[in-house]
């Protein structure tokens, strides 16, 4: 496994969004679990969606927060929406944006798609919320 200062420039560009948009905490179990195995996927994805697609200017974060937990939930992709509603913490990404998000789900991808997601981003905002002693509830009553 190499290092990252022996990756290219969109490794390290796509690692840097990485940590920002996931967290250092989740990148770090991560990496600590990265094998000989998985190596050339990780890279990919870290180059690929972190380094090419998260890393551009033309979307905020927050824009492209709410387009990933759409196409997660319409592919049925549910332990990634959970990961990516988590990242909303550092996307700006709000309650609303998500519902928002989940309502389109509903209408181009069918309801049993957002029916679930829903359930699976309603119990990670809980989770966040518990975790961060809802302080999550009390940056959204400032904000409004």
């Amino acid at each position: 496994m190499n290092e990252a200062a022996d990756k290219s420039p969109r490794y390290r560009e796509g690692m840097a969004t990485r940590r920002r948009v996931l967290g250092d905490g989740y990148v770090d179990r991560t990496e600590a679990q990265r094998s000989a195995f998985d190596e050339p996927f990780q890279d990919l994805i870290t180059e690929a969606a972190w380094g090419h697609v998260w890393s551009r200017s033309t979307w905020t974060k927050r824009e492209r927060s709410m387009v990933t937990i759409a196409l997660l939930a319409a592919l049925g992709h549910h332990e990634e929406v959970a990961l990516h509603v988590r990242a909303t913490a550092n996307t700006g990404a709000s309650r609303e944006d998500i519902m928002e998000a989940l309502l389109h789900v509903a209408i181009y991808a069918g309801v049993p798609a957002a029916n679930h997601a829903i359930k699976v981003a309603k119990a990670t905002l809980e989770e966040m919320e518990m975790s961060n002693g809802g302080m999550e509830e009390r940056r959204e009553e400032h904000h409004a």
